[in-house]
């Protein structure tokens, strides 16, 4: 007799008899249907803008034809886990503010620093909204996929993905799946929640929690840089078609007028900002008029707050540091413990490893190279991300000497397991081949729900800047229970 299975089982078996049925639906299909889709994903990409500018020049991102399956249940831990650690990264100013620990942990530069203490107030403790992305690692097939669900790090400005990751899943919805459908009818995937319509909910409750009787709202970004997503001008254009007020400014076209904020003479209630306050505050040195964006700050009416600077990957040590314990509830300890991978700012100092241990701590990354990366603290991209079983002991040392000289600059951080997924490639001669790529996830909350973006590369820093690929992660449904085989008597 075989002993039934526990419904945890059921739930990892299922995932991972989705991930195989997809894999298996796409390689049983002809090469020639398949560089079809292929074509016409690309197309589509292109025609709903799913674009990135590089130099000024419009590339289209590219899109994996085999989207990922998840289960409405791994949706909503993910939304609850996410939701948790932006609710400790939004204390991280008023921490800053009050403890001089805090303040070494994740340092600001000078002129931010400024903005931060002229801009913050009492009311901002109370309330104020960040809107980011947490990236981290995950298996999601696995039965134990809980278990595997580490976070890398923090975006809080700028995340890129409210345009791209709902545009990605649509072109799979509407290409990919009515094919694998018409040959597996029973299929049942569908997009997550529209990360477009969360957004718009969270502008629109902070307008009211402000207190702002106007629903007018201004997208900030350097408008005119020619680099990046172009995702602020096609949003404006997205929600204007849907009756919303709403513009696109860079911030020196801001005008500040009786105490508010005009963008060609439009008041403006709330304004979402593509852009570091770093930038802001060195626009203002160089003499830029900054007036208008830094009342906006002051008056709490930016979306992200300056709580949107603090994505420093830093950030994690005051997750899993215990000195700063006190700072966080029971159940955000636990969050952090189960989810937040060890992460250390790499300079000369005593302080603990992932096993609580006290160290020195430059020592223990010269002799735990295998189990660890050093990272820039702040940059993203992807850039000067430096994988310690990748490197060799001269550069893994040259690395650390870089970190030593420059305090504050650079991050250790434990390693993890970076998941592997089998997508089909279109070779040169029109043949279809299974290619492994590496697969990282970016989870962007809301108090609505949570929407994934899902990016995959063959190489192990996992980034579209790295004109990585993007992926789309579908909701599928369970399949029927997962019986275990009958056996003779």
């Amino acid at each position: 007799m075989v002993a039934p299975l526990t419904k945890a089982d059921e739930h990892g078996l299922r995932g991972v008899s989705l991930d195989s049925r997809l894999r298996q639906l796409f390689f049983g299909m002809p090469p020639e249907k398949l560089t079809a889709l292929a074509q016409q994903v690309r197309e589509e990409a292109t025609r709903r803008e799913l674009v990135y500018f590089r130099d000024g020049v419009q590339e289209t991102i590219n899109v994996m034809l085999r989207p990922a399956g998840i289960f409405s249940e791994q949706m909503n831990y993910f939304h609850y886990v996410a939701l948790t650690l932006v609710g400790a990264l939004k204390r991280m100013p008023e921490l800053y503010l009050k403890d001089f620990n805090i303040r070494e942990a994740v340092p600001l530069e000078d002129l931010e620093a400024k903005w931060l203490w002229d801009t913050w107030g009492a009311s901002h403790n109370q309330y104020h909204t960040v809107f980011g992305r947490l990236d981290a690692i995950v298996d999601l097939t696995s039965p134990f996929w809980k278990d595997t669900l580490a976070f890398i790090e923090p975006n809080l400005v700028g995340v890129g993905g409210i345009h791209l990751i709902p545009t990605a899943e649509g072109v799979i919805r509407d290409v990919v799946v009515p094919a694998l459908q018409e040959i597996a009818p029973d299929l049942d995937l569908e997009p997550s929640q529209d990360l477009r319509d969360l957004f718009i909910l969270e502008v629109n409750d902070h307008a009211e929690a402000i207190g702002r009787k106007g629903r007018t709202i201004c997208l900030v970004d350097p408008k005119y840089a020619g680099d990046g997503p172009n995702e602020l001008e096609t949003l404006t254009n997205y929600y204007r078609e849907r009756g919303y007020e709403i513009y696109h400014a860079d911030p020196t076209e801001l005008v500040f007028r009786n105490n508010e904020v005009y963008y060609e003479g439009h008041l403006i209630d709330v304004a979402y900002r593509d852009y570091d306050t770093r930038d802001l505050a060195q626009q203002e040195k160089d003499g830029e008029n900054m007036r208008a964006i830094k009342h906006l700050f002051k008056q709490n009416q930016i979306i992200s707050s300056m709580a949107g600077d603090f994505d420093h990957k830093s950030c994690f040590e005051i997750f899993t540091d215990s000195r700063f314990s006190q700072y966080f509830s029971v159940d955000e300890r636990n969050i952090f413990r189960h989810h937040v991978l060890w992460t250390r700012l790499l300079t000369e100092r005593r302080s603990t490893d992932p096993h609580n241990e006290m160290i020195d701590l430059v020592e223990y990354v010269r002799k735990n190279r295998e189990i660890l990366v050093i990272k820039p603290n702040r940059s993203y991209g992807g850039e000067d991300i430096l994988i310690g079983p990748s490197v060799t002991d001269g550069e893994w040392e040259d690395a650390i000497e870089r970190a030593v000289r420059a305090p504050g600059a650079w991050v250790v951080q434990r390693l993890a397991k970076i998941s592997v997924y089998e997508f089909p490639v279109i070779a040169d001669d029109g043949t279809v081949q299974a290619a492994p790529f590496y697969v990282v996830v970016g989870l962007a909350p809301t108090k609505y729900g949570v929407a994934i973006l899902g990016r995959a590369s063959q190489k192990q820093v996992v980034n579209v800047a790295q004109r990585g690929g993007m992926l789309a992660v579908l909701v599928g449904r369970h399949a029927p229970r997962v019986l275990p085989p009958k056996y003779g008597t």
